[in-house]
């Protein structure tokens, strides 16, 4: 759909909300105006699709302006007038954004209540009913969460961009090993290199560690004796003496051992990520996946054996070849083994996946639909609740990934980065590392993208790190 601007520029706060109310939509136009007056600014949507014209306003008093409000007001326009062409009111209404619980969690820090801040979702954004209560759940979480942080923490990410072999759904960087294992030497030295020189700043810095999480790609990938050199690494470099929670993502259970799973759990992390994504196994080989469903059991009762208590599994709703009765067989052979965590995905097509030109087999929105209510019906009905979400663009259908677990079992980590709630620092190839200040704002800084770009300009990381540390040590840093 063609979208014309007048009298303003926030392009990306309407395209984006046009993206998701319409996302297959190529006929049409959208005109979005905003006037100016010496009382109210006025904004003005006017969408025409299949021979029909709609126009909706809404208004802002000039004296309230600000960036966020000036875009809402817009948004909220043009929510109005796309309503009276689709079917039915979309789940999250007016926004747009990939983190709709920052609004709540925001209301709820700030003193406001629960009810209050679905008051706000309902009056201000047009979010349904079942949508208000996921989001002021997970919010619930993150304030909880919040409680456990004092002046300088912070996370911290480590980044193994390699796996096995790639998925047909994924977009991350990474490199496809296979057999081809020459690079994981060279990156591992120059990771060791960046985690000295990282642990070396933040012992300076006096600040301490709340959550770690080793994350890729697919760490597992590392064979045991790589897993255990950077685990003491990491040991080594950090005090993690005050840290709540460490995280390894096993992902595939092909990359698991019991081997490997003591040594992680003997090297300190008491978190273990185990995503079979499906446990039906012709899903898993139209994905690429080379495991079966016996062998994520497996890796599972391994993983107990070797003393982790704390395991979360990821499923996707939506994947090529998949049914909601498929689905449902997944979701309760994983909820039968009574991890901590259980994260539902719905399938993103993603540019740099394979299913995002090949979208074959595919299930309807409709049946994506039942997956996820029967996901969310049945996880509430054995004691689980949400606490983190996130949209994404290019999802199947409005709907989100959430994050369910048992009491007092939420991943910190998945709070504190979605929420940004402090500082994370992040390390290795494709890393992000966020600074969080006291106003709200933070600024990030990437990594090079592929693992030889990282080793490459390693010791552009190394005083980009500096960099970093000198800006947390500056007033405005929380």
């Amino acid at each position: 759909m063609k979208l014309t601007l007048i009298g303003h520029d926030d392009r990306y706060a309407v395209e984006q909300l046009q993206m998701s109310l319409f996302p297959d939509q190529t006929r049409g136009e959208a005109r979005s105006a905003l006037h100016r007056g010496s009382t109210w600014l006025t904004a003005v949507t006017s969408i025409t699709l299949d021979g029909k014209t709609v126009t909706r306003s809404r208004r802002l008093k000039a004296a309230e302006e600000t960036v966020r409000l000036r875009r809402q007001t817009l948004q909220q326009s043009y929510y109005l007038a796309a309503r009276e062409f689709l079917p039915a009111p979309p789940p999250w209404g007016a926004l747009a954004g990939v983190r709709p619980t920052k609004i709540t969690t925001r209301h709820m820090l700030a003193g406001g209540s629960a009810a209050s801040a679905s008051r706000l979702l309902e009056k201000t954004y047009y979010v349904t009913k079942d949508r208000r209560e996921l989001a002021i759940a997970c919010s619930r979480s993150t304030v909880r969460a919040a409680g456990m942080l004092r002046p300088g923490d912070l996370s911290v990410y480590v980044g193994i961009p390699f796996c096995p072999t790639r998925c047909a759904y994924c977009s991350f960087v990474s490199r496809t090993v296979g057999k081809k294992t020459e690079l994981l030497e060279p990156y591992l030295h120059a990771l060791h290199r960046e985690i000295a020189h990282t642990g070396r700043l933040l012992k300076a810095s006096g600040r301490r560690v709340r959550s770690l999480y080793i994350g890729g790609g697919t760490p597992t990938t590392l064979t045991t004796g790589q897993m255990v050199r950077l685990l003491e690494a990491i040991g080594e470099a950090f005090d993690l003496s005050g840290c709540l929670e460490f995280t390894v993502e096993g992902g595939r259970p092909d990359t698991l051992s019991g081997e490997k799973l003591r040594a992680i759990r003997a090297h300190g992390a008491n978190r273990m990520s185990i995503n079979p994504q499906t446990m039906e196994d012709a899903v898993l080989r139209a994905c690429g996946r080379p495991h079966t469903g016996e062998d994520v059991l497996r890796a599972y009762r391994q993983a107990e054996d070797a003393g982790f208590d704390a395991i979360n599994m990821d499923l996707i709703a939506g994947l090529p070849g998949d049914s909601p009765q498929g689905f449902r067989r997944s979701l309760d052979t994983v909820a039968a083994l009574s991890p901590a965590n259980i994260t539902v995905h719905t399938l993103a097509l993603k540019k740099g996946a394979d299913l995002f030109a090949r979208r074959e087999d595919l299930p309807a929105a409709q049946a994506v639909a039942e997956m996820v209510a029967y996901a969310n019906q049945t996880l509430g009905a054995l004691g689980y609740k949400p606490y983190y979400l996130y949209r994404q663009k290019y999802m199947s259908g409005s709907f989100e990934n959430v994050g369910w677990s048992r009491d007092g079992l939420d991943c910190l980590y998945n709070i504190y980065m979605m929420e940004e709630l402090h500082t994370i620092l992040s390390l290795g190839g494709g890393a992000m590392n966020k600074v969080n200040f006291a106003d709200g704002t933070l600024r990030r800084f990437h990594n090079p993208k592929f693992p030889e770009q990282y080793m490459e300009m390693l010791d552009t990381v190394l005083r980009q790190k500096d960099e970093l540390f000198a800006l947390m040590d500056s007033p405005e840093a929380l």
